[in-house]
């Protein structure tokens, strides 16, 4: 299993358990402010506003702090002003990570996010540093045990994806960014479901992570960054096996 697509499904079940569903309504509000600042507040002629509110609505956000989001980035509502910073760097055994940030003091930020780095046995790098390592891409997760993979790979395939992989657990439907909405869409209405679906960073290769104790620590540290309060997204590009992370789990 890529190690984008591993973090990508260990983000999900943390979410689904998790108890602070504020901290996630709060960060889904930074995404949908600066969206709507940066390209209005219909969501149908401002896909990135579409996707935020989609992954609201996932989150059970209700409508009404939805709607004072998108105002507060329109100007109609007054709110604090949120900036975008990626922040690149190395965790052990020179594991790339990229973490995306919403902040409105990157004074604040910045050294935080080093020392989270540092804590956890890896170091903040310079911007470029580990970016090339990714592309972007539509990600979307179906479990193995939800569909037929050949009847799954023909209906990905005719709505615009470019890969389908079967990891074991699940299958992996990459796609290019512009087909990740039609593509979302289509599963739905054939009532497949879904387990990931999001706009991300997929690694080209990955580094393979064999004992547990260095499996412990990358975990640690890629949920230390999920748990601060400016951060909206982090990649890497580990692999885990199963076997270790249902021991370390």
């Amino acid at each position: 299993m890529s190690g984008h697509s591993h973090w990508a499904g260990i983000k999900h079940k943390k979410a689904a358990n998790d108890a602070k569903r504020g901290k996630m309504w709060s960060k889904i509000a930074r995404m949908i402010i600066v969206a709507a600042k940066q390209g209005g507040g219909d969501p149908s002629a401002n896909l990135t506003l579409r996707y935020a509110i989609d992954k609201a609505k996932a989150a059970n956000m209700p409508k009404d702090t939805i709607e004072k989001a998108v105002k507060k980035g329109t100007g109609e509502l007054d709110g604090a002003s949120f900036e975008e910073v990626l922040y690149e760097g190395y965790g052990p055994s020179g594991v790339a990570v990229m973490v995306d940030a919403l902040t409105d003091n990157r004074n604040r930020t910045g050294p935080e996010i080093k020392r989270i780095f540092e804590k956890h046995g890896g170091s903040l790098g310079t911007s470029g540093c580990v970016n090339w390592m990714f592309t972007k891409k539509g990600l979307i997760t179906v479990n193995t045990e939800n569909a037929d993979e050949e009847q799954l790979l023909e209906i990905a395939l005719n709505a615009g994806a470019d890969d389908m992989q079967n990891t074991g657990e699940v299958f992996e439907i990459t796609c290019d960014p512009t087909a990740y909405e039609e593509l979302k869409t289509t599963l739905q209405e054939k009532e497949i479901p879904i387990e990931v679906a999001e706009i991300s960073m997929v690694s080209q290769s990955t580094i393979d992570i064999a004992d547990d104790h260095t499996a412990k620590r990358i975990i640690s540290l890629m949920e230390t960054f999920e748990d601060h309060d400016d951060v909206q997204n982090t990649y890497a590009n580990f692999d885990i096996s199963d076997e270790i992370i249902a021991r370390i789990s």
